[in-house]
């Protein structure tokens, strides 16, 4: 007697079907298709503001140490648009030159002379302060962020991916 009751107890136990466990599958599988595109889309804005964040600590830091050398400058140089980045920071003959090294320790970003490029300063003290930056483009795992700074004086960040070119 007492081992129907042990078979009874097997016998009732209920469990899930094939058919049911199939069924749970597929909806995770629908949710997951639907989720997918949407965290994609979350990752690459992320991605995006990062490097519009790491664009603009680099045309503070390159600002900053544009401001340190012009006022070395003497009065009545013309300045050159553009700025190059290079090994050392300085000025000769209205043309400045920042280094990367410098405009890494402080921006806090990894910045080369190749992934840093377009530098360009205003020149003419009508539109705006002199050797204020006007535009930077910062190029990181395939993004390139350009900062520019219109007439108006309105600044933006545009963003957009890099295709490599084979030489």
């Amino acid at each position: 007697m007492e081992e129907n009751k042990v078979f009874k107890k097997l016998k009732d136990k209920k469990g899930f079907t094939l058919v049911e466990l199939i069924v749970v599958l597929v909806i995770l599988a629908i949710l997951a298709a639907l989720l997918v595109p949407a965290l994609t889309g979350y990752i690459d804005k992320a991605k995006e503001k990062s490097i519009e964040a790491k664009t603009r600590n680099i045309v503070m830091a390159t600002q900053t140490l544009i401001d340190e050398k012009y006022g070395t400058v003497n009065l009545g140089t013309t300045l050159t648009g553009n700025v190059t980045i290079g090994a050392t920071t300085g000025v000769a003959n209205g043309a400045f030159t920042i280094s990367a090294a410098d405009i890494k320790k402080l921006a806090e970003v990894n910045v080369t002379s190749t992934n840093v490029t377009a530098v360009t300063i205003n020149t003419d003290s009508n539109k705006a302060a002199l050797a204020k930056i006007m535009t930077l483009t910062y190029e990181e795992n395939g993004k390139k962020c350009t900062y520019a700074v219109d007439d108006s004086g309105n600044t933006t960040f545009s963003t957009v991916a890099v295709t490599a070119t084979n030489p």
